[in-house]
């Protein structure tokens, strides 16, 4: 088959053009039984194709029509031996990746600056997580990948570990040298996962990051809906044969998959595999060109800067994607929540992220000079209402020590909890995930050991005005710990 062709979303109006008369599910019967306000705005043409697994349309959980034909023109645009949709996002994506390779008691090596997905998937499969420190920026407060050096490092300290997650590219587009560490792993027999949620674009220009399976991975989870062009929660898994069973991951991905899956989804997975694959490269052309359009223009701004090539200086820094554009905001004298804010209210602009220091703009296919224009000159007028403000601020990261894992993440989510004192907690096994945002490291997991450094550093960075995530607690005061265990030290 050509990639010209989208067989999935041409079944899908074949159907729909011959018009057959339903008596199966959705009720709302190409939305004749729905509500008309809402029918009118998404239109008929979205609804006449939101179907069920009927036989002309094949079944994601058993593919072996359109779905199946279209799963492999994806699969050879992005250089997989499989590739499976997704219709549970790249989170679903990322959980079947780690239950396909890894079963209780058995050892994975992950970054701690792993998104939720990951820890769901290792509490689900009852394995031990061995986590890696990722580099970390001191002058934007991020968290970027990890060095081929600590994965080095891992791999002879934890011979036996059964798996290999990377995130690569990270959140703010800064990716690892990931063919090194991809070969490095493999000459110990153990298969590689990553998380490539941000990065489904860069297989497509020679300009960007080495996409996963150009690297050599064996699976990855890629989020077309985020950068490609599919509809939100649509995503693809690649696999690459050798290390991982093929079958084992269809067999995992359909017990975490709905039965009923949307076909409008699954359409729009086929026909953002095409334009990826036959108009890819010129339109991620434009986005780059805008990208650096955008890069220039804002550096020239009074207390802005953008992230730039400058910072890849070690093998956790290794390359980059530009269309990604953060910002450092902090010398304005103000927080990057503070900066997210005044563009939605002056400007009606809304940012992917912010953080302490930093907002994060992504430059899209959807994306125009218009947008660009719009966005710098905002900033420009930001940039002057907090002129007073001004003054170089210095970035506050601190990183504190790995605590030890007295028991598999598992073991502490079902084991029973209580609330006690912070200041009282040293020595109990952490019950609740804490982190610091930035760089959105995890200080403590459930299963690990509550340590007097890691309360002395939660104080200081709440003390700092550092935003912390994750707690029942907001205010710090009181943690959940394992119920009815005396302190360990």
């Amino acid at each position: 088959m050509s990639q010209l062709e989208t067989p999935l979303f041409d079944v899908l109006l074949k159907h729909r053009n011959r018009h057959p008369i339903q008596f199966h599910i959705p009720g709302h019967k190409k939305g004749q039984g729905m509500d008309p306000a809402f029918r009118e705005f998404v239109g008929d043409n979205v609804l006449s194709i939101d179907l069920i697994n009927i036989a002309p349309l094949d079944d994601l959980h058993s593919p072996k029509g359109a779905i199946k034909e279209a799963q492999d023109l994806a699969a050879e645009a992005f250089g997989a031996d499989h590739t499976f949709f997704s219709v549970q996002g790249t989170s679903g994506a990322i959980m079947t990746m780690i239950l396909s390779v890894v079963g209780p008691g058995d050892k994975i090596l992950v970054p701690r600056n792993v998104h939720k997905s990951t820890m769901s998937a290792i509490v689900l499969s009852g394995a031990i997580p061995i986590f890696i420190a990722p580099e970390v920026d001191k002058e934007y407060g991020i968290a970027h990948g990890i060095s081929v050096e600590s994965v080095e490092k891992a791999l002879k300290t934890f011979p036996d570990a059964k798996a290999m997650l990377v995130i690569n590219p990270t959140y703010f587009g800064f990716a690892t040298d990931l063919k090194r560490i991809v070969d490095m792993v493999h000459e110990h027999n153990i298969p590689v996962i990553v998380d490539e949620a941000h990065g489904v674009h860069i297989k497509f220009h020679d300009e960007l990051p080495l996409s996963a399976m150009q690297a050599g991975a064996d699976m990855a989870a890629t989020s077309v809906h985020k950068l490609g062009g599919s509809m939100t929660g649509s995503s693809v898994l690649n696999v690459r044969e050798g290390l991982v069973s093929v079958n084992r991951v269809q067999s995992v991905l359909s017990m975490l998959t709905t039965t009923s899956t949307s076909y409008p989804l699954l359409a729009s997975l086929d026909c953002a595999r095409r334009q990826l694959a036959v108009h890819g490269y010129d339109l991620i052309d434009e986005c780059l060109r805008l990208a650096k359009d955008a890069r220039k223009r804002i550096n020239k701004i009074p207390h802005l800067k953008v992230a730039g090539r400058e910072i890849l200086h070690s093998s956790a820094t290794y390359d980059m994607d530009p269309t990604k554009i953060l910002i450092s905001v902090k010398d304005l004298g103000i927080t990057g929540h503070q900066a997210e804010e005044w563009l939605r209210n002056n400007a009606n602009i809304e940012v992917e992220l912010s953080d302490l220091y930093n907002i994060l703009c992504l430059i899209t296919l959807g994306d125009t000079k218009k947008e660009i224009n719009l966005l710098v000159n905002a900033l420009q007028r930001m940039s002057q209402e907090y002129e007073l403000k001004a003054a170089v601020t210095e970035t506050i990261v601190n990183v504190p020590d790995i605590p030890a894992l007295a028991m598999t993440p598992r073991d502490a989510f079902y084991a029973s909890t209580e609330v006690m004192p912070l200041d009282e907690s040293a020595g109990y096994i952490c019950a609740e995930f804490i982190m610091v945002y930035p760089p959105g490291i995890p200080i403590f997991i459930p299963g690990e050991i509550i340590t007097e450094d890691n309360i002395e550093y939660i104080k200081m960075n709440v003390e700092a005005g550092l935003p912390v995530q994750g707690p029942e607690d907001l205010t710090l005061k009181t943690i959940r710990v394992i119920k009815e265990r005396m302190p360990i030290i």
